[in-house]
């Protein structure tokens, strides 16, 4: 007979998943302090890197991010990535639980999830439901020029999108995914590629998301939704600005 855990017994620990982007950025950070990459001279093209260490350009892309906020490298737009002069306490690389997930890991689960969300949305929504949605749009139009506004009124079109299944565990994820997309990686990858055109273009796929949730065209809800993550993706994944 299997018996019970004892009711003082702790919980096991979660292991922490390993963050790809970190271990990288850790390998080149020790190649820098070994003087392979010198103080002062750019860093071997983003896809020679990338070749290098076998990973994908957009895992090396969030190791330069890391160490960009670490004080490693500088990236300079239309230029390339330099290797800057050590200072003294340098911080450490933060440790996976610090770190959370990359925002290129974060976009791809939001693609896989949200456009299964959206199809199924385009079945359940309520009237109110895409009055709900349509309020997010309207104000993520109007704001255009307010990054912050812009990006609050987006969270809530996403949500609502959600909400509107009428399954909390799925308005929870999404809850969950748009809360993670915070802190330095991200603020720091919004900083290099995050514009106004990109918003444009946001809003011109966030009404073909609302104009097949009007039509309860769940194929079509689900193709816009993934077309606006994948674009989102591939615009984080362009050249340095």
């Amino acid at each position: 007979m299997q018996l019970a855990p004892k009711p003082d017994a702790p919980p096991a620990a979660r292991p922490v998943p390993e963050r790809g982007y970190l271990r990288l950025a850790a390998q080149i950070q020790a190649l820098v302090a070994q003087g392979e990459f010198a103080v002062g001279k750019r860093l071997p093209a983003e896809r020679a890197l990338a070749e290098r260490f076998e990973v994908s350009r957009t895992s090396l892309r969030e190791a330069i991010i890391a160490l960009e906020l670490q004080g490693v490298v500088e990236v300079r737009g239309g230029s390339g990535i330099y290797v800057c002069e050590p200072e003294p306490g340098l911080a450490r690389m933060p440790a996976a639980q610090e770190a959370g997930a990359g925002p290129f890991e974060l976009l791809r689960a939001r693609c896989l999830i949200e456009s299964e969300i959206a199809a199924l949305a385009a079945t359940t929504r309520s009237d109110a439901d895409l009055d709900r949605i349509f309020e997010a749009l309207t104000a993520m139009r109007e704001q255009m020029l307010d990054k912050a506004a812009n990006a609050e009124a987006d969270r809530r079109f996403h949500l609502h999108i959600a909400q509107s299944t009428g399954n909390s565990v799925l308005l929870a994820t999404v809850t969950s995914m748009w809360d993670q997309a915070q802190g330095p990686i991200w603020e720091k990858t919004e900083q290099h590629f995050h514009t106004q055109a990109l918003r444009q273009a946001s809003q011109e796929d966030h009404q073909r998301i609302f104009s097949a949730l009007v039509a309860r065209d769940a194929q079509a809800a689900r193709q816009a939704m993934r077309d606006h993550l994948e674009r989102v993706i591939g615009e984080f994944a362009q050249g340095w600005r």
